[in-house]
């Protein structure tokens, strides 16, 4: 079929807005109804009766564990948090004015260098529970390095999100803090075929490798229109400065058609089934710590938004609030994401080679046609 026929016989969407490009049994965005669920479960009833390393068993095994299977998965987490004495290096000799996203994009990518493993297709669900574990020491030790600070060392006796709390801040991880972090680690789990799960999807298509894929994924979930937006929205907030400059600010930007971070969605077409529970966190820990402007601002905007644009507030906008309020940088809020999607991420890649196809869409050429060359020299 030429592409004269491909265009007047068939519109496509840009995007690939709307396109099926697999099927998947991992995470069901229901768009129009404002619902998320893994595997069949809602991502409401997850939050409320789960931790975090349940929900990592879940993606991988596609179902809840048992008791046993719980410690099990635990336990294989805890003891995989060391990292290669190379990869401390390049963090300790790496710039220190780099992203954190940057660095971990990198690192990861070098602890495919150290994992023989690579060469054997079998071992990729082993190697994926090795990066679900090292993800968050990498964020941590790079952050601190940054600052000037030490490297607490890796335990085995804390939770996911406890072990994040302690290498980030370097004391026993205070108990809310950390049932907080761990909340918001179910919420960002899977969601999908997002950007970076597709960027994840088709690398490990081409049968490449595990780090290979996830350092793909990393690279596309930095960009401020995915990940990125969270840390767009703590700086919006700091921006406007005070409860009295949210109407003018909103409203200028909103004349001028600029995006506002956080808000709408490509799939939701209600409100994100995620904020609900990142806002009500947002508001008890602003009451907390005294500090409820950031909160009220917030409220602000979304009402704001919702009137103006019928948009509605998604996971990235209450989440924003969360962090700050829980003493995460602001540097760190997309590493943070990045830190639980990484089991989506895995869970995505396994899935895709249950049955796996190349990716390798059309594309409607749009340039000159017919062209014939002119000799820049005498060719004779």
């Amino acid at each position: 079929m030429s592409n004269d026929t491909f265009s007047e016989r068939r519109t496509y969407p840009k995007g690939l807005k709307g396109i099926i490009a697999n099927e998947s049994a991992l995470s069901d965005v229901r768009g129009e109804e404002g619902r998320l669920l893994y595997l069949g479960y809602d991502i409401d009833d997850l939050v409320e009766m789960c931790c975090f390393e349940e929900v990592v068993y879940l993606l991988l095994n596609k179902r809840l564990p048992n008791r046993d299977e719980l410690e099990g998965i635990k336990n294989r987490l805890r003891s995989d948090r060391d990292l290669p004495q190379p990869v401390l290096d390049f963090f300790k000799t790496a710039t220190k004015s780099a992203r954190p996203m940057s660095a971990l994009r990198t690192a990861v990518s070098m602890l495919g260098m150290y994992d023989d493993r690579t060469k054997d297709p079998g071992q990729l669900k082993e190697i994926g529970l090795s990066l679900i574990a090292k993800v968050p020491v990498m964020v941590a030790y790079y952050y601190r390095l940054c600052q000037g600070l030490d490297l607490p060392p890796v335990r085995e006796d804390l939770s996911e999100s406890e072990h994040f709390l302690w290498l980030l801040k370097g004391e026993e991880p205070n108990p809310d803090e950390a049932h907080i972090l761990d909340v918001a680690y179910i919420l960002h789990a899977d969601h999908g075929m997002n950007a970076s799960t597709f960027a994840a999807r088709v690398c490990i298509a081409t049968l490449s490798d595990m780090y290979s894929a996830i350092t793909a994924a990393i690279g596309t979930l930095k960009g401020p229109l995915h990940g990125g937006a969270n840390e767009g929205v703590i700086e919006m907030l700091k921006e406007i400065g005070t409860e009295d400059g949210v109407d003018s600010y909103i409203e200028d930007k909103l004349s001028r058609k600029e995006k506002i971070m956080g808000m709408g969605h490509r799939v939701y077409r209600v409100l994100d089934p995620r904020a609900p529970h990142l806002r009500r966190m947002a508001i008890r820990l602003s009451s907390k710590i005294g500090e409820p402007k950031w909160i009220r601002m917030s409220e602000r905007i979304a009402k704001l938004v919702r009137e103006r644009k019928g948009l509605n507030a998604n996971v990235d906008f209450y989440s924003a609030t969360v962090y700050y309020s829980i003493g995460i940088p602001t540097r760190l809020f997309t590493a943070i994401f990045s830190i639980a999607r990484c089991s989506g991420w895995v869970a995505q890649v396994l899935e895709q080679m249950e049955d796996n196809t190349l990716y390798r869409p059309l594309t409607l050429y749009t340039g000159p046609k017919d062209r014939i060359p002119v000799p820049t020299i005498d060719m004779r």
